[in-house]
This record gives C-alpha cells, sequence and structure tokens, in this order.
C-alpha cells in the first residue's frame, strides 16, 4: 500500500493508497477522525480535510444497519462489518473509492449538503465522460435519485427496450438503467469519513453475490460500457486516442470537482424530487 499526498487548496489534501486492505484502512481513516476531532476540541485547530483516493484489494462491506440476508452467496471474498451507513457493496480493483475526511462544521455543510455535493460530482464527471462519447447514441445520462442514495445511469425512453430497465424507475422522460456509483458516510462529532465508490472498468461479477445496496436484482453498470476506457497497459505505454479516457484522468476530473465544492467555487444545484 503506497501514500501519495498532494495538496489541492490551503484546507484540503488528497492521499493515494493503491492495492488497500479495508480493514487497516479503516482503522487509519477513523484513528486520523479521532485526531482531528481531539486536535479541534482541545486547541481549536482547523486540521485540513482529506480525500483518499482508494484502489482496495477485493473486499465485501456490510454497514452499520446492514442485513446479512443480503449476502446471497458466500465466496472467498473477504466480508467486513463496518461503520458507515447503507447496506452491503463490493470495492475492488477498477473500482475508484474516494473517501472524504471533511469537517463539516467549518465547512459549514450540514449532512444533506455532504451527500448533494458527492452525488453531483459524480454526476458531474459520468456526464462530461459521456457527453465526450461518440458511442452515446441513446442520450444516456447520470442523475442521483432522492429515494435512493447513490448515481444512476438514465437512457432516452423512446430509445431503451422496456426489458432492461429495473421496475421503470423513471426521470423526466428516461428510463433507468442501472446503478454506477455508491456512498456511504458516517458522521462523528460534525467529521465525516467513508465515501463514495464508482465503477470504472472493474469486474462486475462481483456484485453477483449480493443485493447491492439492499436492492434485489439492481443492475450495476461501470463506465468503460459506456465510454472508450484505456486498458491498464494501454495507460502505462501512454497510448491515448480521441474522446478515450483512463483510470487516472476520470479519478483527476472528479478529485478536481470536488475541490472546486470544497472551495465553495461549485454551487449545489436545486435537488431532484424523485
Amino acid at each position: 500500500m503506497q501514500n501519495d499526498i498532494q495538496p489541492l487548496n490551503d484546507t484540503l489534501i488528497s492521499k493515494s493508497l493503491s492495492a488497500a486492505d479495508y480493514v487497516p484502512t479503516l482503522d487509519a481513516m477513523l484513528a486520523r477522525t479521532l485526531e482531528r476531532i481531539d486536535l479541534k476540541k482541545q486547541q481549536g485547530l482547523r486540521t485540513p480535510d482529506e480525500l483518499w483516493i482508494v484502489d482496495h484489494n477485493d473486499v465485501y462491506t456490510l454497514g452499520q444497519a446492514g442485513k446479512e440476508e443480503h449476502i446471497l452467496q458466500r465466496t472467498d471474498t473477504p466480508i467486513i462489518k463496518t461503520d458507515r451507513g447503507g447496506q452491503v457493496t463490493w470495492h475492488g480493483h477498477g473500482q475508484l473509492v474516494i473517501y472524504w475526511l471533511f469537517d463539516l462544521d467549518s465547512l459549514k455543510w450540514s449532512v444533506r449538503n455532504l451527500v448533494s455535493h458527492a452525488e453531483q460530482a459524480i454526476e458531474d464527471v459520468i456526464n462530461d465522460c459521456l457527453c465526450s462519447s461518440p458511442s452515446n447514441s441513446d442520450n444516456i445520462s447520470a442523475h442521483a435519485r432522492r429515494d435512493a442514495p447513490g448515481v444512476y445511469l438514465y437512457a432516452d425512453n423512446a430509445a431503451t427496450d422496456d426489458s432492461t430497465t429495473i421496475d421503470n424507475k423513471s426521470f423526466d422522460n428516461k428510463i433507468m438503467l442501472g446503478k454506477m456509483a455508491s456512498l456511504g458516510f458516517k458522521i462523528k462529532h460534525g467529521f465525516s469519513y467513508h465515501g463514495i465508490a464508482i465503477n470504472l472498468n472493474c469486474d462486475l461479477s462481483s456484485f453477483n453475490a449480493i443485493n447491492p445496496c439492499g436492492y434485489a436484482g439492481m443492475q450495476m453498470l461501470r463506465l468503460s460500457d459506456f465510454v472508450n476506457m484505456q486498458t491498464e497497459s494501454e495507460a502505462q505505454t501512454e497510448q491515448h486516442t480521441s474522446n478515450s479516457f483512463s483510470y487516472e484522468v476520470v479519478t483527476q476530473k472528479l478529485v478536481d470537482n470536488i475541490a472546486k465544492r470544497h472551495a465553495g467555487l461549485i454551487e449545489l444545484r436545486a435537488i431532484t424530487p424523485k
């Protein structure tokens, strides 16, 4: 597990962890949060907020109120109970995980603000990638839902066969195709940790052993099935074609968007009533 720390602005840094096991990452995240809480309470210090960009080794995690009935099949992949919100999900290579270690009180963000900023940052980046793809003939776009946290892909109703939809949930004349990004946070004394997970070019078969986020039959999606994403070998040899994206490029787009939101440069949009 390698650490790469970068300053993003005066009050935000990023930290990258590769091939990270879940339990030591969680332990370190909790320890850092408790340390920041103590520094603020005892010394009045505002420490820089942190984005942890994590490439996890394969793991299933079960949220604080998670129900084991949503684990459909036991595999060799470890199942870890954790203290975030939400049900069961999978993390692994090819999925972008970003943990938000934020002092919400100093930012003057409510928990709802945090969730909305997370969802809208993901929407911004996924839609930017989709708009750049010449193959997006069905006008596919990313949207959050009020009734189910996360970010989902929708296609124009007329361009989509209803047999491919999940219980025909519609949004602005669109049909939901499935879920691309999940989120779950924990708040302790006004400080957040845990965060978001976006499927970029991962193997989606790992989701077959669970009801993702507690939703039976939820179709999980990955960005590489909708835009041209470079393989790892192409990215390493710096091969680049027009309208193609790499894991690193998408990661940087998302980190830049979050940093602007943290600095107050991107305001929240109106939240969909759906």
